[in-house]
């Protein structure tokens, strides 16, 4: 279940969003709501009252290079952001 967590996303906004105790994870596309819950509680031993989910389509890129205009998509993702009961935090930064 584990594998349905690619990484934890650590941005400025995120960060901010920490002081909530809200918590964002880059996830696999398939996963939904209850095995991206379960997976979270057994990696981190939190207990989460909430998961919400986004689904993002890879942006266009243009990039003009010596052979002419390439174009194509980045990779597409799902986000998924997951509130803690009142009191629980997750570390990131413990391991280095």
């Amino acid at each position: 279940m584990a594998t349905n967590l690619i990484k934890p996303i650590i941005t400025e906004k995120m960060t901010a969003m920490a002081a909530k105790q809200r918590y964002g994870f880059r996830v696999d596309k398939r996963a939904n709501k209850l095995e991206i819950k379960t997976a979270i509680e057994s990696m981190y031993g939190v207990s989460i009252t909430d998961v919400n989910t986004m689904n993002y389509i890879g942006k266009k890129s243009v990039r003009y290079t010596k052979r002419g205009f390439s174009s194509g998509r980045k990779n597409a993702f799902k986000k998924a952001i997951v509130t803690l009961k009142d009191g629980e935090t997750i570390d990131f930064f413990s391991n280095i």
